[in-house]
């Protein structure tokens, strides 16, 4: 039985795990508030909130509902628009009506219901957090130039407050979110004492799907999913893990893009970290898509696994019993094949703690800078004395069909001191190892360039003291 809370009712069903939360929403519960728009985590309509209990407090986050498997609310507390609605229009909902943030009204829910989490999750409320919080959401109609005013408002008429105790109080006390609220916690915590303790199997060969975030799966195969039997590794909190250990920062399968940008370890040794992962996909994606789904979707543009290669990272696998590594590098085989037996799953992934004398840098070109699948994508790691290169990895995505690590570039540009002619030899040399195709986004001759192209696009960022004179064409 998966047993959660919604809105304000407590809910136990038999409904098979892998089937969509959207779904069960409105077919079975008929709480239609909650739109299904494009079924893909991309419109933001099905925009849902999800609470519960980690490191001891009720922590709240805002998913789409379409590609949530049923199973993985068991325990928690999920939020519609109607669980969010009153008699009369909550602070959100009347600012967007003054302020001409609504037409069709299609959209409307997955706003307000994003809005609403944003001062749920937040301490200190600033204009433009709030309205990037609405990143995942999209509207046809209005031109956003209404709902960033209803934002802005809603912000301006409620003041920050450093006191995390009274967070939920004033919340409810100025009508953002009812009542009901400030005793989830409590019910959460009961209803998990009650819950059964997780029964240990063997191995994972028994399912058909293992699904982690499900950000992908759910858009290719969800309809293959509903009714299979599948296990839900995200709900494995063993799995969910950011720690240092012995020089080298391991992080679990099952930690989501969310917990990586916000973890202070990873701020601390790649500060520049978290601004390339806001290009990773929406708040709402980015709350549910995790480090080993990115890795095991073996996803030729995968933009964390882009990053992770040049991290000369290691993957941890077991099968319950046994745990094997295999280097990142090699754990790709070929177009969606991997060195990963049926009873297996990726456990973590681990890489050195960076050097002091260390640069990093990730680029991608895509047709939207944030919200969308890179064409090419590419990520370097160097170390250097002086302008000497000691050390680098270099990989490259959407020129292969695997994400690559550009073996014969790094061999060339090792020992070498960084000019001009030598990063212009060194981008020859990586097209003679790329093998791109031509698809929706890109012929195989734009790929290539865009390649070489982002290759001097690391040096020109990382030393500039040393491309003054460079054009780069």
């Amino acid at each position: 039985m998966i047993q959660f809370i919604l809105n304000d009712k407590d809910i136990s069903t038999s409904f098979p795990q892998g089937s969509v939360l959207l779904d069960f929403i409105r077919n079975e519960l008929h709480l239609t508030g909650t739109k299904e728009g494009c079924r893909e985590g991309d419109c933001g309509a099905c925009t849902v909130l999800l609470g519960e209990i980690k490191d001891d407090g009720l922590q709240y986050k805002y998913i789409n509902s379409c590609l949530m498997p049923l199973g993985d609310v068991h325990s928690k507390h999920v939020v519609t628009i109607e669980g969010l609605n009153r008699e009369d229009l909550t602070p959100i909902q009347k600012a967007f009506v003054e302020e001409g943030g609504t037409q069709c009204g299609f959209c409307t829910p997955g706003f307000i219901v994003s809005l609403t989490g944003y001062f749920l999750i937040n301490q200190n409320y600033k204009s433009l957090e709030a309205i990037d919080s609405m990143n995942g959401n999209i509207c046809r109609c209005t031109g956003y130039s209404g709902i960033k005013r209803a934002a802005e408002k809603v912000v301006s008429n409620f003041n920050s407050s450093e006191n995390e105790d009274l967070k939920l109080d004033r919340l409810t006390q100025s009508q953002i979110i009812p009542d009901y609220f400030k005793g989830i916690e409590k019910r959460l915590n009961e209803l998990n004492k009650k819950l059964e303790p997780e029964v240990s199997i063997d191995g994972y060969d028994q399912y058909e799907f293992l699904i982690s975030g499900g950000t992908d799966l759910y858009v290719q195969k969800w309809e293959s999913l509903i009714n299979s039997k599948v296990n839900l590794i995200s709900a494995e909190k063993k799995f969910s893990f950011i720690e240092e250990v012995d020089g080298k920062i391991k992080i679990g399968s099952t930690t989501t893009i969310s917990e990586l940008e916000y973890s202070p370890l990873l701020n601390k040794y790649l500060p520049e970290f978290q601004n390339y992962l806001k290009l990773f996909g929406s708040i709402p994606i980015r709350n549910r898509a995790t480090v080993g789904g990115n890795i095991v979707n073996a996803s030729p543009i995968g933009d964390m696994t882009n990053i992770l290669l040049v991290l000369d990272s290691t993957v941890h696998i077991t099968d319950r019993k046994n745990k094997r590594e295999v280097p990142l590098k090699n754990f790709f085989r070929a177009y969606k094949t991997l060195d990963l037996n049926e009873n297996e799953l990726v456990e973590a992934v681990s890489f050195s703690i960076p050097k002091t004398n260390s640069r990093f840098n990730f680029e991608k070109i895509s047709k939207r800078t944030f919200l969308d699948i890179a064409s090419v994508n590419s990520s370097i790691y160097i170390e250097t004395n002086e302008n000497r290169i000691l050390e680098v990895h270099i990989s490259a995505g959407g020129v292969a069909p695997i994400p690559l690590y550009l073996t014969n570039t790094i061999e060339f540009l090792t020992g070498k001191e960084i000019e001009s002619q030598i990063v212009e030899q060194a981008s020859q040399v990586a097209q003679s190892e790329i093998s791109p195709i031509s698809d929706a986004r890109g012929s195989a001759e734009y790929k290539s360039l865009l390649l070489r192209q982002l290759i001097f696009a690391h040096f020109v960022k990382l030393f500039p003291e040393f491309v003054d004179d460079w054009v780069v064409v």
